[in-house]
C-alpha cells in the first residue's frame, strides 16, 4: 500500500479495537489501546494504537492522536527496564509498504532490548504463546 489511500475498517487492528479479535492488553482507555504483539521482535514487544483515528499512518494522523500515542509510547518505554529487566527500548513506527508497514492502521512499536540479544525481524517468526504474553502484559500494566 502506498502512503495515500482509504482506511480499511477490516484491518486487524480495527477488529481488535471493536472486540472482534482478541488481544493481550497492556493499557486501554477511551482513545488508546496498547497490547502485546503476537509476532514479537523481542519478548515484551508492545503495539500502541489509536481507538478513534482512521489514520493509516503517521502522515495522515491528527495532531491530538499523535500526541496521545506518543505519550503512551513514552509511558510504556519508561516502565520496561524495571518491569522486564531490559537494557534498552526501541521505538519504531513504519509508514507505507515501502517503509515496512504491514498493518495499515497508525501504530507504534515499543520493543524491549537486551545487550547481546538480537532483535527478530519485523512481521516474521512464530506466533508467541498467549500465556507468556499475558504474564508480560501483567508486569507492564502493573508498572504503568
Amino acid at each position: 500500500m502506498s502512503l495515500t489511500g482509504t482506511y480499511d475498517p477490516e484491518n486487524v487492528f480495527a477488529k481488535i479495537v471493536r472486540g472482534e479479535l482478541p488481544a493481550v492488553k497492556v493499557h486501554e482507555d477511551d482513545r488508546v489501546l496498547a497490547f502485546m504483539d503476537v509476532f514479537p521482535q523481542s519478548e515484551g514487544h508492545v503495539l500502541v494504537i489509536s481507538k478513534v483515528s482512521h489514520a493509516r499512518n503517521l502522515i495522515e494522523a491528527e495532531p491530538e492522536v499523535t500526541t496521545e500515542l506518543a505519550l503512551m509510547t513514552q509511558r510504556i518505554s519508561a516502565v520496561m527496564p524495571a518491569a522486564l529487566g531490559c537494557d534498552g527500548v526501541s521505538v519504531m513506527q513504519f509508514n507505507g509498504e515501502a517503509g515496512g508497514q504491514t498493518v495499515f492502521h497508525l501504530h507504534f512499536h515499543v520493543i524491549p532490548r537486551w545487550t547481546g540479544r538480537p532483535m527478530r525481524s519485523h512481521g516474521s517468526g512464530q506466533m508467541a504463546d498467549v500465556d507468556e504474553l499475558a504474564a508480560i502484559a501483567a508486569k507492564l500494566s502493573a508498572a504503568l
